[in-house]
């Protein structure tokens, strides 16, 4: 399945790239997560989340990777995650733009890979909740990353 989007912050890019590329700041807005853990910075973190789709709730343990780090425009990750039977793989692109000054847009993609137990079981819940998770995590961003900039 693939994923896209974009928001918009009152900041300006650096501090937003700063933000967005602290595995520990971003993870205070990751629905379901558990843990984090960074094994090399700006390079590689271990992430515990979980996530439920309808009846069925699933916790993966993920390796992420940050695969490019364009210092303040674009990153890219992958991603690979396991839970009893199932297995997911996710590759995603972060791109920064300045709008205006204080005034920055996010657009994101990723594309995920869902395979086991929880593909059968959930496959047709899978966008709508992915989407509702998104959606929670930037809305989440957008407060965290707009609180004490200036005004």
């Amino acid at each position: 399945m693939r994923f896209e989007g974009s928001v918009e912050f009152n900041v300006s890019r650096p501090k937003a790239w700063e933000f967005l590329k602290d595995p520990y700041a971003i993870s205070q807005c990751a629905p379901g997560l558990k843990s984090v853990d960074v094994i090399i910075p700006d390079k590689q973190f271990r992430v515990v989340a979980g996530v439920s789709f309808g009846s069925v709730q699933v916790t993966f343990d993920t390796d992420v990777e940050l695969l490019e780090l364009d210092e303040p425009s674009h990153s890219k990750v992958k991603a690979h995650g396991k839970a009893p039977g199932s297995a997911l793989d996710i590759t995603g692109d972060m791109y920064l733009v300045e709008v205006a000054n204080d005034l920055t847009q996010l657009k994101w993609s990723a594309e995920v890979v869902v395979v086991g137990t929880i593909a059968s079981l959930a496959s047709r819940l899978m966008g709508a909740v992915t989407r509702k998770l998104s959606d929670a995590f930037f809305d989440c961003l957008k407060k965290k990353l707009e609180v004490g900039a200036p005004a």
